[in-house]
């Protein structure tokens, strides 16, 4: 298979859309392609991108909570259809549906449901959680707390934005709450159930949280986000996400950090059922919800018929999830194949960005490859 046109389409992106990218690619069990694009220090050239190079995951990190979560699950340590105030006493009780505040234009809100009423936070499951249909909002502004137990107080007393089931609306509040109930669960920090559950078995060594309070850390080969205008400087081995910031850097919905070969291995343990068992993968891996173009399983986005969606040039059996930072990991199963495409898009700034088309061009081109050898 050659994959050069796809290598081709990076190396145009690092000039005008990305200043550092990786690829990894993966079919029928083995690695296949293995590239890294551009430089970590887009000013002075002095850092080229390797292949071992860490990026923040952003909202990939949902997908390895969720996966300890569903190896608790396989344990019987809690069900999808758990209530969630069984294991978080404080999320409960009846909560007003009202807009919430805009993540991208701080100082307006996001009005989602004409309906007015309440919600029962009581009884909102796990999996509501995992399939984005609680009625939770989107977002809300957890780093305006002045630490990490008043930001989780706020998740745990959140108000809803629309009727639950009403519709989809991806919220990074739910996979907050997903992150504390697996610390209630397993007794640990997340970092560190995470670590010993799926990321140390998967023998994933530089998949890792990289929180602030970890203390003074070598960044050298570490993708740079965005200068963050609330935080006063370029971030770069700290979580871009203000939220998962404010909660310590580590948290359920953003926060981990890894090269596109470690998130490839890890997309491939949901072919090999390496990790979890098959009759959980088909569960997190069937169509749970829809609404309009969007459908969702346990944790996974899956294939959209949407032609601008990252996910359509693969098979419709496809499953995966994209970050904010420029990060996305899409499973193929009716290819065997897998594919890990990081970036650090987000470097000059979160308007007009350029990293939807680049992920379906890039995805073209190594479909057309593999299907053509």
């Amino acid at each position: 298979m050659n994959f050069s046109e796809a290598d081709s389409i990076l190396s145009q992106a690092i000039v005008c859309i990305t200043p550092a990218a990786q690829l990894t690619i993966r079919h029928r069990c083995k690695l296949v392609h293995a590239a890294a694009f551009g430089y970590l220090d887009p000013e002075t050239r002095n850092y080229p991108t390797r292949l071992d190079s860490l990026f923040d995951l952003a909202s990939i990190t949902k997908l390895y909570t969720t996966t300890v979560f569903m190896l608790l699950v396989e344990q019987g340590k809690v069900s999808l259809d758990t209530p969630v105030r069984t294991v978080l006493s404080e999320f409960d009780g009846l909560r007003p549906i009202q807009p919430y505040e805009n993540p991208l234009d701080w100082g307006k809100t996001v009005s989602v449901s004409e309906q007015a009423g309440q919600v029962d936070a009581g009884k909102i499951t796990f999996r509501n959680l995992l399939i984005h249909n609680s009625g939770l909002p989107a977002w809300r502004p957890f780093k305006d707390q002045p630490d990490a137990e008043s930001a989780l107080r706020l998740a745990l007393g959140t108000f809803f934005s629309y009727p639950t089931g009403e519709r989809i609306v991806y919220s990074d509040v739910g996979l907050i709450l997903l992150g504390s109930a697996v610390e209630k669960l397993t007794g640990s920090p997340l970092d560190e159930a995470i670590r010993e559950r799926v990321t140390r078995p998967l023998g994933l060594e530089s998949t890792r949280y990289l929180p602030v309070a970890n203390g003074p850390h070598n960044t050298s080969n570490i993708a740079p986000t965005e200068f963050c205008q609330w935080r006063n400087r370029r971030i770069c081995g700290e979580v871009h996400d203000e939220n998962a910031w404010r909660l310590g850097g580590v948290a359920g919905h953003a926060g981990m950090f890894s090269n596109a070969g470690e998130v490839a291995a890890f997309g491939q343990s949901f072919l090999d059922g390496r990790l979890l068992r098959r009759k959980t993968i088909v569960e997190m891996t069937r169509q749970q919800v829809q609404f309009n173009l969007m459908r969702r399983g346990i944790g996974f986005v899956l294939w959209s018929p949407d032609p601008e969606a990252s996910s359509n040039p693969f098979s419709q059996s496809t499953f995966g999830h994209t970050g904010f930072t420029g990060t996305c990991l899409w499973v193929d199963p009716q290819r065997e194949l897998v594919v890990a495409l990081l970036t650090d898009d987000v470097y000059g700034g979160r308007d007009g960005r350029g990293i939807a088309p680049l992920r379906v061009q890039v995805h073209r081109a190594i479909v057309e490859s593999v299907d053509a050898a």
